[in-house]
């Protein structure tokens, strides 16, 4: 799904092992543009009260908390707290590989990136510090993830369920035990009927990371690219998403395990938001999850909404999304 038609390295359909292992692991592929909501803003007014939730929200693969602006600033109006966690190297910390902003296609593929040394134990540290914080503030914490972002919901699901009233997956990764990483859940039959790009830029193997050219000019692949994660938006939509989106993700959190333990992260009340023409984490799969979760915890069940319509993103409109984490039952 990435580099630009005229790139000058070798042919990138899925030879090497690394390569069909990244192609499958893009199943995670989503994130979006708008801007971060941090920690303490839109802080209810109504001092007091002590049932002000703090919804922490996090964003999925090449992605940031920005994804989370419209919804956050929508959850602060209606009197809650937001904080957009952006994970290491993402968002206001981002990489940006040099090559990337000249389009030198040949240098891309190759330009070393530190978001390699990444693994999902960083993203876990980050998200549990900002539920932490949050819970200091008072009153109950929803924990929400979109994509990728799931799986940091489940790790910080098991370090800390005694601080949460609710977690949330956004058509996120749910692994289990048959599938303990997001890589096992894209390989699944369920998770291969997902959309793969096209191309990758360089090897992911040599690289450390997936990397995407998301400026890439070939009509082919930003018509996959849409397909995958907004085919229900607008072309200007669209192109705002791409905009906030980054070039790297790692390798290696694809791979590690994040399987919910029943006896923290199961006893957590727990919410699935479905996408039903998700193209990244493909409708079949967030339903086999939902089950294998639920086989789990048969006493706690997935709570779930259904959005027949939406891809992976959700509905361009984030007030439908917004009505339902506002009314989420604690």
């Amino acid at each position: 799904m990435t580099a630009n038609e005229n790139l000058n390295t070798p042919a990138t359909h899925s030879s090497s092992p690394s390569r069909r292992r990244a192609l499958r692991g893009l199943a995670a592929a989503a994130g979006g543009g708008v801007l971060a909501t941090g920690l303490g803003s839109g802080t209810a007014r109504a001092a007091g009260r002590a049932a002000v939730r703090t919804y922490v929200l996090v964003h999925g693969t090449h992605s940031a908390g920005a994804f989370w602006t419209a919804i956050g600033r929508e959850l602060a109006l209606r009197g809650h707290r937001v904080v957009a966690v952006d994970q290491p190297l993402h968002g206001t910390e981002k990489f940006i590989p040099k090559a990337y902003q000249t389009q030198d296609l040949r240098a891309l593929a190759t330009e070393p990136s530190p978001v390699a040394a990444l693994s999902l134990d960083d993203f876990e540290r980050r998200v549990t510090q900002a539920v932490r914080r949050a819970a200091r503030l008072g009153g109950p914490v929803v924990l929400v993830g979109h994509s990728m972002g799931g799986l940091s919901v489940s790790r910080v699901a098991d370090t800390v369920p005694q601080l949460l009233a609710r977690i949330c997956y956004m058509a996120a990764f749910c692994p289990s035990r048959s599938m303990p990483s997001l890589n096992d859940c894209a390989s699944s039959p369920e998770g291969q009927q997902a959309i793969t790009p096209l191309r990758l830029v360089g090897d992911p193997g040599a690289l450390g990371v997936l990397r995407l050219n998301w400026r890439t000019a070939d009509r082919r692949e930003l018509a996959v690219f849409k397909e995958m994660i907004c085919a229900n938006y607008s072309d200007a939509g669209f192109l705002r998403v791409l905009d906030g989106m980054q070039t790297d993700e790692s390798m290696t959190a694809y791979g590690d395990r994040a399987v919910g333990r029943a006896g923290a992260w199961g006893r957590i009340p727990r919410t699935y938001l479905r996408f039903g023409k998700d193209r990244t984490v493909a409708t079949a799969l967030q339903d086999r999850m939902i089950a294998e979760a639920d086989a789990l915890t048969p006493h706690n069940r997935f709570t779930v909404h259904d959005f027949p319509d939406s891809g992976h993103l959700g509905p361009e409109d984030p007030a439908r999304v917004t009505d339902v984490l506002h009314g989420l039952p604690l």
